[in-house]
């Protein structure tokens, strides 16, 4: 590991040197996520490997350039899983493209995000220097935002070393249903089981039909299920992993794909496309054939004014704004932090927005 480390030492301080750009990248399998990658690539598969787990303690140390299957396959062994369900989007996905790109699946609603599982991680900064951040334990809460803080950020802050994760055991138990309803009353609907003690792991509507996932005790997922009401699913695994992998007709067949995020309980979106609804009504994702600045405008317009934001997920003009516009005052902590880490700006720059 020690000849690892001294390998990405010796590339980032001489692109530091020279104001070379650096493009972190570990399987490639979200090269598409967000602006135009630029740069000499600086693979991170050869830092791989787990370096610690303790299942009774719910925490697994990873390398960044391990394959996530492989942490998956290790996981399994002890029936334990990393809940927020990442998706691969490719064979090649490892744990560093997981943090980096911060993007969770159709469970994210019900246990959170990859930052609240985030809890430390080590990190080479623009100068070489090794920083460690937070440790492997919830209490242990020096640098713990920091940490977090990586989750998502598209490796513009640095090279991510390794990373310690919260685990949890698989449920126990889970089926899935599905009922035919309109959009405006499935939101409705979500919302009103949303204040309430139901085991809903996972939710989504599209073209009238609603489909939502029971998980937890047996007897809990039979009350549900009485309550809530629908058919079985029958394919109810092969579903849901279309929904993480994005890989089902919906996603498939759109030449743009935006990621709305609102509030929960905002009405259907008067936005031309087809929608599909995720997370308790919380995301909304928007299938369109108008890539224009136009549309990105009123997208993101229609968005803002019920409180959210709007990425372009997919297709679309990759060198322009992907991501919400920042604040002012929000942008100025973006800027300070990629000084601060990556004073000469090597680290994957203009990959979340343009000149950082």
């Amino acid at each position: 590991m020690e000849k690892q480390l001294d390998l990405f030492r010796e590339r980032i301080l001489d692109a530091s040197a020279q104001g070379q750009a650096l493009c972190i990248r570990g399987g490639g399998s979200k090269d598409w996520y967000g602006r135009e990658p630029v740069g000499d690539v600086l693979d991170t598969r050869g830092c791989s490997g787990i370096v610690s787990y303790d299942p009774t303690e719910l925490v697994i140390t990873v390398c960044s350039g391990t394959p996530l299957t492989e942490v998956e396959a290790v996981l399994a062994q002890r029936n334990q899983t990393l809940a927020f369900e990442p998706p691969h989007f490719g064979a090649g996905a490892t744990v560093g493209g997981m943090v980096a790109t911060g993007l969770a699946g159709p469970r994210r609603a019900a246990v959170g995000a990859v930052r609240d599982f985030v809890l430390g991680a080590s990190l080479m900064n623009g100068r070489g220097e090794v920083l460690h951040f937070g440790g492997q334990v919830m209490k242990n809460v020096a640098g713990y935002d920091v940490s977090r803080m990586l989750a998502g950020s598209l490796g513009t802050l640095g090279l991510l070393l390794d990373v310690s994760l919260k685990v949890l055991p698989r449920p126990y138990a889970e089926t899935s249903v599905r009922l035919a309803l309109n959009e405006a009353e499935a939101i409705r609907r979500l919302n009103e089981w949303g204040g309430q003690p139901l085991p809903i792991s996972a939710s989504a509507w599209c073209d009238g039909v609603l489909a939502v996932r029971l998980s937890g005790a047996q007897a809990a997922i039979a009350a549900a299920r009485d309550f809530i009401g629908g058919d079985e699913m029958h394919d109810a695994d092969t579903f849901w992993i279309a929904m993480r992998e994005q890989s089902n007709d919906f996603f498939a067949q759109a030449p743009v794909l935006w990621r709305l995020s609102v509030p929960s309980t905002t009405p259907p979106l008067a936005l031309a496309g087809e929608q599909l609804i995720e997370w308790g009504g919380a995301q909304r994702w928007l299938r369109t054939h108008d890539a224009s600045a136009e549309a990105a405008q009123e997208i993101r317009s229609v968005a803002s004014a019920v409180g959210g934001h709007a990425t372009l997920f997919r297709g679309g003009d990759r060198t322009g704004q992907v991501f919400h516009p920042l604040a002012p005052a929000v942008e100025r902590i973006h800027r300070n932090l990629k000084q601060s880490f990556d004073p000469a700006g090597i680290f994957n720059p203009g990959r979340m927005y343009d000149g950082f």
